[in-house]
């Protein structure tokens, strides 16, 4: 278990970072450069999640070789099926991440909400629903290698 106490604000006891693919992870469906490797990194730290609708239908041979669970989800109400997996895992001890409107109740519901704003952009409802945002997704994991940083933009 990963901790984190951030004065004025909250001590965070994170087991799991759940992920958007498309727009956060990826772009056009294909994984951003680096993010393997990342991945590979916080693997030994968190138990790592992939939701998607999948829009490209290429998040299963993007991830395949990576350590995460991905979980496909369908079209209909993916905001509602993304909140969902996160209280399956217990909204308490996950970070989550993304950046579409779909994914606003998943960052709300997590302990720690990251929105990221990158070549997709991200969704008005969800940078309102994020406890912080970044504009690169390195950037996010390094949140997670580098807590201080989080610390500092947290803090009360």
């Amino acid at each position: 278990m990963w901790t984190l106490n951030i004065p004025g604000w909250k001590n965070l006891e994170i087991n799991f970072l759940v992920f958007d693919y498309n727009g956060t992870l990826a772009v056009d469906g294909k994984l951003l450069p680096q993010l393997g490797e990342k991945i590979k990194q916080l693997a030994g730290i968190f138990e790592i999640h992939v939701v998607t609708a999948d829009t490209f239908g290429k998040a299963a041979a993007e991830l395949k070789d990576l350590p995460c669970k991905l979980k496909i989800l369908p079209k209909e109400n993916q905001a509602e099926a993304k909140q969902a997996y996160v209280q399956a895992l217990g909204a308490t001890g996950v970070a989550a991440i993304g950046n579409g409107r779909n994914d606003q109740l998943m960052l709300k519901t997590a302990a720690l909400g990251i929105v990221l704003i990158q070549a997709e952009g991200a969704a008005v409802a969800t940078v309102n629903n994020a406890d912080v945002v970044c504009t690169r997704a390195n950037d996010a994991f390094d949140l997670f290698l580098h807590p201080k940083r989080l610390t500092a933009t947290l803090r009360g």
